[in-house]
């Protein structure tokens, strides 16, 4: 079976009778909901309510498993003890870690929610140090389903959930009760504040690299992520975006014309007219 090594990612696991506890209290996802077998999509965030880690989370028997980025292993850990006290609970990181991704259910393996919305299969697998490391076939797959992270397509302590998608995801509870930055997620999901999304870039020519700006008129409404070839991911204002669809304006990356698409799993669409008072 074919699988493809994941480079610099890191685990951070979370031990103990009150391991659960502690983290529902504390990031994004609903733990009570997820199932043996599941990779599902969380993060820590500060308490104005942005990204400051960003991770996938499964059971590893009794204890939790976040899996993140490399880059991010140090500060999650110290972060997560600030928070321990005296619980019960112990804390440990494998940086880096070894996972591996396969396209098929295998014995063993957690199934990414985040692509189930597109109708992929995708599985991750820890502690096995097998597979190529090109990473190609993957990075195509979460740039086509529209599945943004950190460091690639936003800076943590920059970016809101809903910006990447996080409410439609699976990522946010609207249920469980606080945790930290929760206050301001629940505000913006029930006013609709959210004007920052995630969207497919595709262009018929090469696309300029990361960071690039998207403008209409000279105008920045986004930037480049994640570029593979004639196909991005980018962040852009969704009002703005839309409103220079309606009115077939020209939406560029550097000197290339884009089209747009937000993901048909999140079943958003672009306004007719931007926002104003949230420009």
């Amino acid at each position: 079976m074919q699988s493809t090594a994941l480079p610099d990612r890191a685990i951070v696991t979370v031990s103990g009778q009150d391991a659960q506890d502690f983290l529902q209290a504390l990031i994004t996802t609903d733990l009570g909901q997820l199932e043996e077998g599941e990779a599902k999509p969380g993060a820590l965030l500060t308490p104005q309510g942005k990204i400051l880690f960003d991770f996938l989370v499964t059971r590893d028997g009794e204890a939790i498993r976040l899996e993140a980025g490399a880059d991010q292993a140090d500060g999650l850990l110290k972060r997560l003890t600030m928070y321990k006290l005296r619980l019960p609970i112990t804390l440990t990181v494998t940086s880096p870690a070894a996972v591996s991704i396969r396209f098929e259910e295998t014995p063993g393996g957690y199934r990414d929610t985040r692509f189930a919305g597109a109708g992929h299969a995708v599985y991750r697998v820890y502690g096995e140090d097998t597979g190529t490391t090109a990473t190609d076939e993957y990075e195509r797959l979460r740039v086509a389903s529209g599945i943004a992270v950190a460091g690639s397509d936003y800076a943590l302590q920059d970016a809101f959930p809903h910006d990447v998608l996080m409410d439609k995801s699976g990522a946010l509870s609207f249920k469980k009760g606080c945790y930290v930055g929760q206050e301001v997620v629940s505000r913006m999901q029930h006013r609709g504040t959210a004007r920052k999304r995630v969207v497919i870039v595709t262009a018929d020519a090469a696309l300029p690299p990361t960071g690039t700006p998207l403008t209409v008129k000279d105008r920045p409404i986004g930037t480049l992520g994640t570029v593979i070839g004639r196909s991005a991911l980018a962040i852009v204002r969704i009002d703005k975006a839309g409103q220079a669809m309606a009115s077939g304006e020209a939406i560029l990356a550097g000197d290339v014309s884009v089209t747009l698409a937000l993901p048909a799993w999140t079943g958003l669409e672009f306004p007719a007219e931007a926002d104003e008072a949230s420009a």
